[in-house]
């Protein structure tokens, strides 16, 4: 067997489960650290410790087992991985780096003194200085209030663009306010880092949003964009990736304005969303390299094999209870069609339950076959409907 270090991973959903898969053919041993072994990562791990990543003492007696510690979620006890990095374990990324990450008004300081371009924005202490600012006529609308800490995926995010979104939808909380950018696009770059300071980023991608559930709806690779702007791009996810000194993955998230502008909206130290594709149509996935980066391994080629375009796989909105996938034969019946369903039992409206990589000789081939994926897979119950 390899001569590893014991690695854990605080966190045992989907991307901790898609990390163990990229670890098995290396014979790779993780350990997984989460509040029920029945989380998808459960069954696929070397070893299983029940517990909960938020707590100081839970991340320490995990950590102090482990001799190189990473994360599958922002949303940890940094002061344990602190702690532990004074008691000589490695961390990756970095405390010092996850801490700025996991505050969106720290992160944006960061972009500010970095030289990094990114939307003007305020930092308020709670809903009534937001609505004083309004007041003030130191904030205008439309803006997008962000809750400081604690928010992933859709959640911790209010879009204000009337006096009617004002009354209805401001959130408690410190928060980042910042001005609505006039997006033309999303765009996402993967890049990884080691060690040894070599840095590799995956092509450009470009993200199409459920108006809803504000989730990935549909991801496209590659990103229709100049190869000025995908070159724009990658360089400053390379840049970004080298200040906050990370080795492993970082996905930096962009906006590219009407104006042609490229802004930085924010990044997660760790696979990603926007990755997913890159197990079925790049050479090297997204969770090999994130291994290789956090192992000090050479990183692997980013390049791609095929256009590819990524359907999430979300709950449907009407059903809630035991999971069951209808469309999955005739979905597997297309050729180019990646299904990889996450193993959560339950199903709620909007929740990720698995996704799709729909690879193709042209992004237009793989797009058409991607919608006939959507109109047809369906994630449902069968016993219980909110209906």
């Amino acid at each position: 067997m390899p001569n590893f270090p014991k690695v854990g991973i605080l966190g045992a959903g989907q991307l901790g489960k898609m990390l163990c898969q990229a670890a098995s053919p290396w014979e790779l041993p993780l350990y997984c650290m989460d509040k029920a072994i029945d989380f998808p990562a459960g069954p696929h791990c070397t070893g299983f410790a029940e517990g909960d990543f938020k707590k100081y003492d839970d991340v320490l007696a995990f950590g102090r087992q482990m001799d190189l510690i990473t994360i599958e979620i922002e949303h940890v006890n940094t002061e344990a991985l602190v702690a532990l990095e004074k008691e000589g374990k490695t961390v990756h990324p970095s405390p010092k780096a996850l801490a700025i990450i996991k505050d969106k008004g720290l992160q944006k300081q960061f972009y500010t003194k970095h030289q990094i371009p990114t939307s003007p924005f305020q930092l308020l202490d709670n809903k009534k200085a937001i609505l004083e600012a309004i007041l003030d006529r130191r904030l205008s609308l439309p803006f997008v209030q962000k809750t400081r800490t604690a928010g992933y995926d859709g959640k911790g995010v209010a879009v204000i663009r009337n006096q009617a979104d004002v009354t209805e939808k401001l959130l408690e909380g410190p928060s980042m306010v910042e001005e609505m950018v006039d997006i033309e696009k999303e765009l996402a770059v993967i890049v990884a880092r080691n060690e040894r300071g070599e840095v590799k980023a995956f092509d450009p991608v470009e993200m199409e949003f459920n108006p809803v559930a504000n989730l990935v709806e549909f991801l496209i690779c590659p990103a229709a964009i100049t190869s000025q702007q995908a070159e724009e791009l990658t360089q400053l996810a390379k840049k970004i990736i080298t200040a906050f000194d990370i080795c492993g993955l970082l996905a930096v998230e962009f906006f590219l304005n009407k104006s042609g502008e490229i802004l930085v909206n924010e990044v997660a130290p760790r696979p990603h969303n926007s990755g997913h594709h890159t197990i079925d149509s790049a050479i090297t996935s997204q969770y090999e390299q994130h291994l290789r980066g956090i192992l000090n391994l050479p990183l692997g080629s980013t390049k791609a094999v095929q256009p590819a375009v990524m359907v999430n796989l979300l709950g449907h909105p009407d059903f809630t209870g035991p999971v069951h996938y209808d469309g999955l034969e005739e979905c597997l019946q297309l050729e180019g069609v990646k299904v990889h369903i996450y193993g959560k039992a339950m199903t709620k409206p909007y929740r990720k339950m698995g996704h799709v990589t729909v690879v193709a000789d042209s992004i237009e081939e793989a797009k058409s076959k991607a919608r006939m994926v959507k109109d047809t897979l369906k994630v449902v119950s069968k016993e219980l409907s909110k209906k």
